[in-house]
């Protein structure tokens, strides 16, 4: 009896141990994976920060480290590759300059553990006041889009429709003026806000400086513009998944056609005035409108930036790449070291000679696919690059390049000039509206309560 209790004894110390020593197992070949894992991370972070694409240049996530439960939700809802990676059992930014504010890693965390920030301690954005409902310290004005902050197509989409709603219950019964609400700009935000004006029967007029569409109307034809479903008023849920500049124009004139909503093109606004409790709105041209509210939902770039050099002024010289696929053995110098710059110069590359001006030493905060793009183009010669360089003057079959290092000048022969220099903030124009402008250091812009 008792050989048969030792015996069961040792049965168990066996089993026990074989136990013991299976969690051992599991738990060192996690901790190895982790510890692999996160170095993986660290030396993402090491050429995040050596490319120049650590540091958050707009909307961002921030992690708080002691409510991350490592559940890698983050990460798995991003659309965008290595925004986001697990470092220490913890998820951390990697390629912070890179996201693009879908704010889906702050609606998939199961423990609230992101807030989506703009600005950091160190870069600060400037950015109009704007309370929750959208609107500004001006009570009648709201701001919606790009310009407030979310620039992503389908955030933009919905803040105009939420500013409508807001607006919408603030505006008096019969009230004198022309319009209820004048909508400033034909983008994502000014489309889906003239669809939901339309929707609560307000009386509305959308004027948009350009064409409709907006900064996406001024996308190359092919670019990619979409990657997730969006929701627009009186049309229901677009499921658009890579969807190209072209096909979400047509989208949105046929939504627009259909309710019979004709958008003002060519009608930039100069002032907003405020008269007898509303606002008189007047354009470049002198028209003239009244109305008891104003949504603006223009871009942050507002008007181009130009190089002020002489030529400029030149029927050669563009701002923007419509139809690439049109341009034909032309040679063209194009003027930037951004992503847009270098997508169109990687366009324009294949039906023609391409030389792109840059005025630092080397490119930064690239998306990476532009990056390996560009600097295969380079390697292979479709496109020349000259860095630290300036441009002097245009003429009207050449280009004269300043180069910084030399203080030498070349002359490129030159058919057209496209400038990408970013765009100036429209700050004049708030301010002029009375609208406060801040600047941004970190300050929360999505958090969850």
């Amino acid at each position: 009896m008792d050989f048969l209790v030792m015996v069961l004894m040792i049965e168990e110390i066996v089993i026990y141990s074989a136990v013991i020593l299976i969690c051992f197992i599991v738990v060192a070949i996690y901790l190895r994976k982790q510890n692999r894992e996160s170095k993986l991370v660290e030396e993402k972070i090491s050429q995040a920060k050596e490319d120049g694409l650590y540091e958050p240049v707009s909307l961002h996530p921030v992690v708080d480290q002691h409510s991350c439960i490592k559940s890698g939700a983050c990460i798995t809802s991003c659309p965008e590759k290595d925004i986001l990676g697990i470092r220490n059992g913890k998820a951390t930014i990697i390629n912070a300059s890179q996201c693009i504010g879908h704010g889906a890693c702050f609606h998939a965390c199961p423990t609230r553990a992101i807030t989506l920030c703009i600005g950091t301690e160190k870069r600060g954005v400037e950015l109009p006041h704007v309370d929750q409902n959208f609107e500004t310290n001006v009570p009648g004005i709201f701001i919606a889009g790009e310009l407030g902050g979310m620039g992503l197509i389908k955030n933009a989409v919905e803040q105009g429709k939420q500013a409508i709603e807001n607006l919408s219950k603030k505006i008096k019964k019969n009230h004198s003026s022309q319009y209820d609400v004048i909508i400033i700009g034909a983008g994502p935000a000014g489309i889906s806000a003239s669809l939901m004006a339309k929707k609560n029967k307000l009386n509305f007029l959308t004027l948009e400086q350009d064409s409709l569409g907006g900064t996406v109307y001024s996308f190359p034809r092919t670019k990619i513009v979409m990657t997730s479903p969006m929701d627009l008023p009186l049309h229901g849920k677009a499921k658009l998944y890579e969807t190209r500049k072209s096909v979400l124009l047509s989208l949105w004139e046929e939504v627009l056609q259909k309710n019979e909503i004709r958008i003002t093109e060519n009608a930039k606004v100069d002032t907003i005035l405020t008269e007898k409790g509303g606002f008189k709105i007047r354009t470049k041209t002198g028209e003239e409108y009244t109305t008891q509210s104003v949504l603006i939902a223009i871009g942050r770039r507002g008007s181009p930036r130009k190089l002020n050099v002489p030529g400029e002024e030149s029927e050669k010289v563009f701002y923007r790449l419509l139809e690439p696929e049109e341009i034909k053995n032309k040679n063209i110098v194009v003027v930037g070291g951004g992503d847009s710059a270098i997508e169109s110069a990687i366009l324009l590359a294949d039906q023609n000679k391409v030389t792109l001006s840059y005025r630092k030493e080397s490119f930064n905060r690239l998306k990476p696919k532009n990056k390996v793009a560009i600097d295969t183009a380079i390697e292979t010669g479709r496109i020349d690059v000259k860095y630290n360089s300036n441009i002097a003057s245009i003429q009207e079959d050449s280009v004269c390049l300043s180069i910084k290092a030399s203080k030498d000048e070349i002359n490129l022969e030159n058919d057209l000039v496209y400038i990408f220099a970013g765009g100036e903030l429209p700050t004049q124009f708030l301010q002029n509206s009375g609208i406060h402008i801040t600047k941004k250091f970190g300050d929360a812009v999505l958090k969850h309560k």
